[in-house]
């Protein structure tokens, strides 16, 4: 357990403001409107003026008088655990989403029901940046130039032409930095905290193995879906259950009357996705919760679940595309061979500096390249690709049928020996794919119970996240400080 007395973190809050004016005379540090521990759900009514009981007081910035004005410095949105969200954080952060909404041709949500999911959003980061730190886990300055190094080579520049790309895209080089510790900190946080401790019997293998025996020559579909989650909070009480399932099914009638899915899922959306209008991309179905391959059995494309209930809370699916897996089409497999291929790639990330169109165009010119004899692939797979396998020419060895995600996959597979696709989308960003060498190759039975114990690994995976993150949420203390419980 990592918060305390819920007096001494408004202490602490107050003790914040106070060293930060410290030697500046008088700054008087004045605490926005307060709500004790109550994330949003909706419409809330104002608060009343405060009194010397510890209610609530009108919000008012923190001011630097000088001779002719006051400068405002800054106010507090939230207090987490023992640490701060300011008011020009959120602010920051709204215009980053809303960027990348509109770079998606994602309808923007109504302001004050964005703030609400990206201040939640905040608040999660926020609790797991703190958990890390108290764990010892940390991103040192020399790490963190090495992968700024890495990214910079990526985008082909030198690090001040890379610092000052960031610049130009309106932010700070200092706090691009500062994004990307934090981001590379939940990296490892998780990977310690979830992957590393999921576990898998084998009876678990054996059904999955058996399932699939069961299921050939039978294809086994993939799904593009769309993602909506109204969490719910640990250990809830039948209150708590009533009020969300009535919250998912509100949305889910917004959709059903007509409503954008993405606009939708960018409101209200509790899931890691939801900011980027909850596309999760394309999943086999054997890979999915079982809850989940269940509803979807008979939705059509463009088609709707109801609300799914799972421990983590309650979810609506909306089937995108459908598909059938990567080499179906291929006659030569049958249930005890597969086909297996040689290929290299070559990757480029989209992130708050990359847009997809800019990762696009940017692997349009290489593959452009190769075809001209500019550059062999090898090279710049070297110089450009933010994959580990860059120093190795971009070569990711023979790759068996569910090694890769979905869409890698399916384009991987659909190319001739030697042939260079054109980019394809993945959750990881873009790439070109090249395969140079493909054989078909006797399935032994430990390949089968190594792909079913992946298959199954990335299911729990999923699910356990999501449990992770809301026990995470549940255990910190969270004051809001924003005026009118505007968040």
């Amino acid at each position: 357990m990592f918060f305390t007395d819920r007096f001494d973190l408004r202490q602490h809050a107050l003790k914040w403001l106070l060293v930060f004016s410290a030697g500046i005379t008088g700054i008087s540090p004045c605490l926005a409107q307060t709500q004790t521990d109550a994330p949003p759900d909706g419409d809330v009514a104002a608060q009343q003026p405060a009194t010397q009981t510890g209610k609530t007081e009108q919000s008012q910035p923190v001011v630097m008088p000088t001779k002719s004005k006051s400068v405002v410095i800054d106010s507090i949105a939230a207090v987490v655990n023992k640490d701060v969200i300011t008011v020009s954080e959120l602010n920051d952060r709204t215009r980053v989403v809303i960027n990348q909404l509109k770079s998606q041709n994602i309808e923007i949500p109504p302001e004050d029901l964005l703030r609400k999911q990206i201040l939640e959003r905040m608040i999660i980061e926020s609790a797991q940046v703190q958990l890390a730190r108290d764990m010892g886990i940390n991103v040192t300055d020399v790490q963190l130039d090495k992968s700024i190094a890495m990214m910079a080579q990526g985008e082909g520049k030198t690090m001040s032409q890379f610092q000052e790309m960031i610049e130009k895209k309106g932010r700070s080089f200092e706090a691009f930095r500062e994004d990307l510790r934090k981001e590379i900190t939940m990296q490892r946080l998780r990977y310690h905290e979830v992957d590393s401790k999921i576990q898998i019997n084998d009876a678990e293998i054996d059904n999955l193995v058996g399932a699939a025996d069961a299921a050939q020559p039978q294809a086994i579909a993939e799904v593009r879906l769309g993602h909506i989650l109204i969490r719910v909070p640990e250990n809830p009480t039948p209150e708590q259950l009533a009020e969300k399932r009535e919250r998912a099914e509100k949305v889910l009638k917004l959709l059903q009357s007509g409503g954008d899915f993405q606009k939708n899922a960018a409101s209200f959306s509790d899931a890691d996705e939801g900011l980027s209008g909850g596309d999760i991309g394309w999943r086999s179905i054997d890979r999915l919760p079982q809850a989940f391959a269940e509803a979807l059995a008979q939705v059509p494309v463009g088609g709707l679940t109801g609300v799914i209930q799972s421990p983590n809370g309650f979810h609506i699916l909306k089937v995108l595309e459908r598909r059938a897996p990567a080499g179906s089409e291929t006659p030569a497999a049958s249930a005890n061979t597969v086909q297996q291929i040689h290929a290299r790639h070559i990757l480029i990330k989209v992130n708050q500096l990359v847009s997809a169109d800019e990762a696009k165009h940017k692997l349009v010119d290489l593959k452009q390249r190769i075809i001209n004899n500019a550059a062999t692939f090898e090279e710049l797979a070297k110089t450009y690709s933010n994959d580990t396998s860059a120093s190795r020419g971009g070569d990711l060895g023979w790759i068996y049928p569910g090694d890769t995600v979905p869409e890698f996959e399916k384009a991987m597979m659909a190319l001739n020996i030697g042939e260079i696709s054109d980019p394809v989308e993945t959750q990881f960003g873009y790439h070109l794919i090249q395969v140079l060498e493909k054989k078909t190759d006797d399935v032994s039975q430990e390949r089968k119970r190594a792909a079913a114990k992946q298959k199954i690994r990335e299911r729990k995976v999923v699910e356990e996240t999501g449990e992770w993150l809301r026990q995470l949420r549940d255990q910190v203390y969270v004051e809001y400080h924003l005026e009118n419980n505007e968040q």
